[in-house]
């Protein structure tokens, strides 16, 4: 679950952080002053894994102090959809995101060899006004581009008519640790539970 992990009202029986390689912590500061929720030690003392996502070293020292603690570090990538990418080679796109981090989503279309003319970035969970959409919609088709988001940014939309959503997956390098991870997880749950 998403944004729950500082929620101390909601009984977890797994938590994990997943952590960006090329952004870390950022400046390790908390929001409004940087990028974390909440400070990053208690965080990492109710953590329970770790997913680093890429192969960059900016989550090194994260990592090193999960590690040190026994609990899983995780490495992951994301891998764009093949038919998403069939589907847009060729063209040239005007690609859009309101999430976390759009330079990732742009940079991940260029490394799909999708040709990204025009590129918008939006704030996270951006509340889209018709006026937003209805101006890139003519955008593009003035420029004769594709109009392309993220299909965490096409389920807040509701004139999806005209825009392609870019579909990603997230894949582990080592899915069976995560297996075993989940499992056993679950299976202590299931004792709690129980007794």
């Amino acid at each position: 679950m998403d944004d729950g992990f500082q929620s101390p009202a909601i009984v977890k029986d797994a938590s994990l952080i997943v952590i960006d390689s090329e952004r870390g912590v950022g400046n390790g500061q908390v929001f409004p002053a940087g990028p974390l929720r909440a400070p990053l030690r208690p965080q990492l003392a109710r953590t329970d894994a770790l997913i680093i996502v890429g192969d960059g070293s900016a989550a090194a020292p994260v990592a090193a102090e999960i590690a040190a603690q026994g609990k899983p570090v995780l490495s992951a990538h994301l891998k764009p959809d093949e038919a998403a990418v069939r589907q847009l080679r060729g063209q040239r796109v005007l690609a859009f995101a309101g999430i976390g981090d759009p330079t990732r989503f742009f940079n991940t279309l260029r490394a799909g060899g999708i040709d990204v003319v025009m590129q918008r970035a939006f704030a996270d969970h951006h509340p889209y006004s018709q006026s937003e959409i209805e101006g890139l919609i003519t955008e593009a088709r003035r420029d004769g581009l594709t109009l392309v988001t993220t299909e965490k940014d096409l389920a807040r939309l509701r004139d999806r008519q005209h825009i392609v959503p870019f579909a990603v997956t997230l894949e582990f390098d080592d899915p069976a640790r995560l297996r075993k991870f989940v499992a056993d997880r679950l299976f202590k749950a299931r004792e709690r539970k129980e007794s």
